[in-house]
């Protein structure tokens, strides 16, 4: 029989192997550099936050809490079952899962910080629901939101070492998330929700939950060493990533690990693609295709505008170009294999012009569809001034699919520059420089953001000044950083 091995020396060993190129003190001066950062951004943007997640004017009923509530639940909880939540370090990984040390031992303490960050997190989104809604809140319910976002670290914990269970938990987080956002568009739309019978005593509640919390916990504690060793593999290739694309600002690791896990546990048949379209668009439309989950998430995405009417337009203004763009993404990961390998494009005899305008058209036309959508719903419920603001869309489109374009092709993050000396510390150039790639051809919805932020009736005047200022700008763009004779899409 196999000896048990104490886990404490092996892991301070490798822990001091690991780091002993580095100073001592540099965690600590990390840690708090981030949290200075964090509190002096929190101070300067004290109004704009209090605006946002406490409004003076409540609009949440007692039913729009408990959707918006439904909301983050499921968000975090599917966050958790994307980084795991039981994992390990990568040099843990390597010398320890298969090392004669208790299992428990070993991932107790992933599970410690998956509970403690979601019940930050589910205190957090407590707060931020109570701040929207109309009855006034307590002390009592945030408590509640951290203890129940403790039970959903748990729950994706024992997801995590039994199939069956992960599957029924995801399909029904999946199913909560869409009943709430519908729950929420429809009280946004107009819906007066029904009055909720009775009040809940929190002074019973928080009891009740912690007792299920604390039985969760010590059965979570319990079964630790049952989770399987490719789940723990798995998210300990996600948190290292993770840890990469944060420490050398490259989010580029992160879309790629995403990329090839969706795409490795696919089985794709042979399709013969359309003759009539170009090959490049007739790929990105196959691409599309073959992830219907995605457009489905996507296109009831629409409705977030709508969610923040109440909040300061540039909130509003900013959540429709992020969200154009991030509709125009869907098919751009191979415009940056283009990018990185243009043997095929060569072999096809394409030139960079060709390519970037064969790969234009499939996020063109998810991203106008997306903003269409989003817009017309804010015009059918008032919250826009009088005008056919849809026919913005069509414009905004193209220029959010031109700068999710022009971001694939920016490649890695270049720390060859010289950095920048600031009053408050020296700031990498090349970090800000791949951040900025793409948001920079969004100054073309300038007369859409002008007329936004100053609450104004659309006219068909700048309905044309916008629709001609994409078109002139996306031409222009194409025939600067393309060439019609050779290939070469690294701009």
């Amino acid at each position: 029989m196999t000896a048990v091995v104490a886990l404490r020396p092996v892991r301070r060993w490798i822990r001091r192997a690991q780091a002993s190129h580095r100073d001592r003190g540099e965690l600590l001066g990390t840690v708090y550099t981030v949290v200075f950062s964090i509190a002096v951004i929190a101070v300067m943007a004290q109004d704009t936050l209090k605006a946002v997640f406490s409004p003076l004017v409540p609009h949440l009923s007692d039913v729009g809490a408990l959707a918006a509530a439904t909301v983050c639940a499921g968000l975090l909880f599917l966050a958790l079952r994307r980084l795991g939540p039981v994992s390990v370090t990568r040099p843990a990984a390597y010398f320890l899962l298969t090392a004669p040390v208790s299992r428990r031992r070993l991932l107790s303490p992933s599970l410690h910080a998956a509970a403690f960050g979601a019940g930050l997190a589910g205190a957090a989104a407590a707060f931020g629901v109570l701040g929207h809604a109309v009855t006034s809140g307590s002390l009592l319910m945030i408590v509640t939101g951290a203890l129940f976002g403790v039970l959903l670290a748990l729950l994706a914990s024992a997801a995590q070492s039994r199939p069956r269970l992960a599957s029924l938990a995801d399909a029904t987080a999946r199913v909560a998330l869409a009943l709430g956002l519908a729950a929420l568009v429809a009280e946004a739309t107009g819906w007066t929700p029904p009055e909720v019978g009775g009040e809940v005593a929190m002074s019973v509640v928080v009891p009740v939950v912690g007792a299920l919390t604390i039985i969760a916990f010590l059965f979570g504690v319990r079964d630790l060493a049952r989770t399987p060793n490719d789940e723990i593999l798995e998210s300990a290739k996600t948190a290292g990533t993770l840890a990469d694309s944060v420490y050398g600002i490259e989010p580029s690791f992160l879309a790629e690990m995403l990329e090839r896990r969706y795409w490795a546990r696919r089985r794709l048949r042979s399709t013969t693609l359309s003759r009539r379209l170009p090959p490049l668009t007739a790929q990105d439309l196959l691409l599309a295709r073959r992830r219907p989950a995605r457009l489905l998430w996507t296109a009831a995405s629409t409705a977030m505008p709508l969610l923040l009417a109440g909040a300061p337009r540039w909130v509003l203004t900013i959540a429709l170009l992020a969200g154009t763009v991030i509709a125009a993404r869907a098919t751009t990961a191979s415009l940056k294999t283009d990018a990185g390998n243009p043997v095929l494009l060569r072999l096809l005899g394409l030139t960079s012009r060709q390519v970037v305008r064969q790969r234009l058209w499939v996020p063109a036309v998810l991203g106008a569809a997306w903003a269409t959508a989003a817009l017309a719903l804010l015009q059918l419920s008032g919250a826009l001034p009088p005008g056919q603001w849809w026919l913005l869309g069509l414009a905004v489109g193209p220029i959010g699919a031109a700068s999710a374009v022009r971001a694939a092709r920016a490649g890695f993050v270049r720390n060859d520059l010289i950095p920048i000396d600031t009053p408050m510390g020296a700031v990498p150039t090349g970090p800000v420089v791949y951040a900025f790639a793409g948001v920079d051809l969004l100054i073309l919805t300038l007369p859409t953001v002008i007329v936004l932020l100053q609450d104004l009736p659309l006219t068909p005047t700048m309905i044309a000044v916008q629709l001609s200022t994409a078109w002139l700008g996306i031409q222009v763009y194409l025939s600067w950083t393309t060439d019609p004779e050779r290939v070469g899409l690294s701009k």
